[in-house]
């Protein structure tokens, strides 16, 4: 199995204390995970995007550029890039040079983000998000694969022989699908032969696992190369102490906040994909997808998720009201503790030298 430390880049005030992180020290934050990352071998790093609410990833792609200049062989990656708000022309622009900047070690996620409130914000139309997304995606792709487009679609003014640059580094970087609530994501990514990562976050396994099932029918019905069906798994939280019991006492005040936020904005166990479905910390780490515990119970809940999703890819978020010195414990006894234990039992061609689609320059092995 590859791994993958994810920050989407919330930036609340700690639901106990008020104490805000101020947005200098936050976004600092992220670009020093990143190398911390690197140097613990986690295989990729991810940056969020969203453009409403406490989060401060509005901007992904020069984050993207400042983790690109600290860092020489972790791959670079998205979570997501909120396509249906974008320009594909920008995207295409903007995501190149990130991907020249790093000399090749980008690859991305698309979706259309689970945050109603961007689209009022960008003058879209919400009822129009898929739309947004499916005709985006097609656009960015063929841009990002050919020089001298010309093209007509129905949201945004026709192309007549337009290349964007720079161009890509080594040909297309790869575009993976999120997948959180819908089946139109995985379907998508099926036609195309994309591979996809589930949100697997906020809701029962079930849920993920019903559209992990569908994409994998779909992948086949559209007869694609079965060796790149690759599919990756978020998770609802990370935070590791010597015991279980320990690490679901420390973590209670931030889950505890999570669920209170969600609760403020109206959303309740039944908005799917919005809040969080279990109201108490242990009700999240019994049954749902959060890795909160000792090492080998976090272990042991990825191989278990893992006999049901089959996944590729394992994606980490440490969420930054941990103390700085404490979010670094926890990934490097995960990086040590958690990953061998893992990697022993599950075995995958993504990223290694039979992956002849990864990134060009990802040369780990």
């Amino acid at each position: 199995m590859r791994f993958q430390v994810l920050d989407i880049v919330f930036n609340p005030p700690h639901p106990v204390t008020g104490e805000a992180v101020a947005p200098s020290d936050r976004l600092n934050r992220v670009v020093e995970t990143a190398v911390l990352a690197e140097e613990l071998r986690f295989d990729s790093f991810a940056v969020g995007e969203r453009h409403a609410g406490e989060v401060l990833s509005s901007a992904p792609t020069v984050i993207l550029g400042a983790v690109a200049a600290r860092t020489s062989r972790i791959l670079l990656s998205t979570g997501v890039t909120v396509l249906s708000l974008l320009d594909p022309i920008r995207v295409a622009e903007d995501l190149a040079t990130v991907d020249q900047l790093s000399r090749g070690r980008l690859e991305i996620v698309i979706g259309k983000g689970n945050e109603v409130l961007q689209y009022p914000l960008l003058g879209l139309d919400l009822d129009k998000q898929y739309e947004y997304l499916q005709e985006n995606y097609e656009l960015l792709r063929l841009l990002l694969s050919e020089e001298d487009v010309s093209w007509t679609g129905r949201h945004r003014h026709a192309l007549e022989h337009a290349t964007t640059l720079p161009r890509p580094f080594a040909g297309p970087f790869r575009i993976w699908h999120g997948s959180a609530t819908s089946r139109f994501a995985v379907d998508l990514a099926a036609r195309y032969g994309d591979p996809i990562v589930s949100a697997n976050a906020l809701q029962p396994r079930e849920n993920y696992q019903v559209l992990i099932d569908r994409y994998r029918e779909q992948y086949a019905a559209h007869g694609h190369d079965p060796a790149y069906g690759f599919v990756g798994s978020g998770s609802g939280g990370l935070f590791l102490a010597d015991t279980t019991e320990e690490a679901i006492e420390q973590y209670r005040p931030i889950y505890e906040g999570q669920v209170a936020a969600a609760a403020r904005r109206g959303y309740g166990p039944d908005a799917v994909g919005k809040a969080p479905s279990f109201r108490t910390v242990e009700d999240a780490v019994e049954r749902g997808p959060a890795l909160v515990g000792s090492p080998e119970r976090v272990a042991e809940k990825i191989l278990d998720y893992h006999a049901s999703y089959r996944h590729d890819l394992q994606s980490v978020s440490v969420n930054h009201l941990i103390p700085a010195a404490q979010q670094e414990d926890v990934l490097r006894r995960f990086a040590e503790e958690v990953v061998p234990v893992v990697q022993a039992e599950v075995k995958t061609d993504l990223w290694s030298p039979a992956d002849t689609r990864r990134a060009a320059g990802f040369t780990a092995t």
